[in-house]
């Protein structure tokens, strides 16, 4: 019996990726098969800066299906992902599987994985899009699986991005945003806290682009986008099904309103 994940037995070796993903990461700290050696590799050093990964990560997708859940009582059934990683452990399209998904990032081996996990999915699908590009986004995909774009609310799922964005280049990436999406649309939002500052070598694993911001900073970032009255939280704490996770407070985030 082969050692190798589905991932990595799907590719020849020569073909593997040689540069680690934080999606795929995240997928290994999820428990998921969709990563290869290299994305366990960084893992497991970034693991020996800061310490382990996995619940946090747990509790950020225990977020990301609550807002989606939250989204979906408000009536929208139509979803735009930006920088989706790997469409399993709890994505939008499990959470809300009577749904239209269209997930997007710019990575190329990240996308052709989703792709090969959602073929043959009628109401989920996985393209290239930029977030701070929306005409990079394919119009004929976009009507497809997100039905509502452009004539009644969507949602909007902009996780894991915020921190690799400056503040000019995120607010005017929400604020186009804004402008794209019908009145009543939702924009379910994360971004890094404060917590690497006291972790230099976690810290400098992420490079010169991460961005961490004081959550009493953030909301000036949304412009236009109105939080609900829950406010912005670390994700463990906003909305959680029982008590919350005792976790680090690694990420904050909401849900805000047009």
């Amino acid at each position: 019996m082969s050692d190798l994940s589905p991932t990595e037995a799907a590719v020849e070796p020569a073909d593997a990726p040689q540069v680690p993903s934080t999606a795929r990461m995240i997928d290994h700290w999820l428990g998921g098969t969709d990563h290869f050696p290299v994305d366990v590799a960084a893992a497991h050093a970034f693991e020996g800066a800061y310490g382990p990964c996995a619940d946090i990560f747990r509790s950020l997708r225990g977020f990301l299906g609550r807002t989606v859940r939250h989204l979906g009582a408000a009536g929208i059934d139509s979803f735009l992902v930006f920088g989706a990683g790997v469409p399993t452990r709890g994505n939008v399209h499990e959470v809300a599987p009577s749904a239209s998904v269209l997930y997007t990032d710019i990575d190329p081996v990240t996308i052709a994985l989703g792709q090969r996990i959602l073929a043959g999915a009628d109401r989920a699908a996985y393209a290239y899009g930029d977030a701070t590009d929306l005409s990079t986004i394919d119009p004929a995909l976009l009507a497809r699986y997100v039905p509502a774009w452009g004539r009644a609310p969507v949602g909007v799922v902009f996780l894991g991005l915020a921190a690799f964005l400056d503040d000019a280049a995120l607010a005017r990436t929400l604020d186009e945003l804004y402008a794209a999406v019908p009145a009543g649309s939702r924009l379910a939002f994360d971004f890094d806290g404060l917590e690497l500052a006291g972790h230099p070598e976690a810290l400098a694993f992420m490079g010169e682009g991460f961005h961490m911001r004081d959550p009493a900073a953030f909301p000036a970032l949304l412009g236009r986008w109105r939080p609900t009255a829950d406010g912005i939280s670390p994700v463990a704490r906003w909305r959680p099904d029982g008590p919350p996770e005792d976790v680090p407070d690694a990420f904050h985030g909401g849900v805000a309103v047009k």
